[in-house]
């Protein structure tokens, strides 16, 4: 289940002053300026382009594939202080195979539950990088109301300037693996395959997608 951030109380005044005053003069005598750092830069996911594709293996013949079709969210990339925060919400009831009978098994409650679980979250908040660029981020998937880790292996990340749009985008291509059964799903179990790959695409526009 995805938890409320935890607030610090605020500092007395009083206490701010005390604390932040004799570091700021110390600074001054010594000639240091105070370091700064930088908030990483938001972007707004381009819809049109970030999608959430899986895998299974079914009856150890051929591979059943399809995606989520809705997705909302949000990314947050800052590559000198290397980090890389993902939020997406996934429309469960948007799942899409190409067969509609196949669609209606996968919504119903032996598996993805939809109408009780319309909604599921991807949640990271820590990367490991080399150089700067991402290689995994390190999140918590929430799927049926059962939250567990995941980390998405990146096997390109990109920034550069959209000519469309004038905007940086920044963008790249992720794979996970899961057990379905970790999340309640056994339905067909050992005929479908327990484990599901999910291929992740996100592209996300500096300052939102305009409008």
């Amino acid at each position: 289940m995805r938890h409320p951030p935890v607030k610090m109380p605020p500092m007395p005044a009083a206490a701010r002053r005390r604390f932040t005053l004799p570091a700021a003069w110390a600074l001054a005598l010594l000639g240091v300026a105070p370091q700064v750092h930088a908030e990483p830069v938001s972007y707004g996911l381009d819809l049109t382009h970030t999608f959430v594709h899986w895998e299974v293996l079914h009856m150890a013949t051929s591979t059943s594939r399809g995606r989520f079709d809705k997705l909302e969210g949000t990314v947050s990339f800052d590559p000198k202080e290397k980090s890389l925060d993902i939020g997406i919400t996934v429309a469960t009831d948007s799942i899409s195979t190409g067969s509609a009978p196949f669609d209606a098994v996968l919504k119903g409650a032996s598996l993805l539950n939809t109408k009780e679980h319309p909604q599921a979250w991807f949640v990271a908040r820590r990367a490991t990088f080399e150089g700067e660029m991402p290689k995994q981020v390190h999140g918590e998937f929430t799927l049926r109301g059962v939250s567990q880790p995941l980390t998405l292996r990146a096997t390109r990340w990109r920034c550069g300037l959209n000519p469309l749009f004038q905007r940086e985008v920044c963008g790249g291509d992720f794979e996970a693996t899961l057990k379905r059964s970790d999340f309640g799903m056994t339905l067909a179990l050992p005929l479908v395959a327990d484990e599901v790959k999910l291929l992740v695409q996100v592209e996300g526009i500096r300052g939102g997608v305009p409008q």
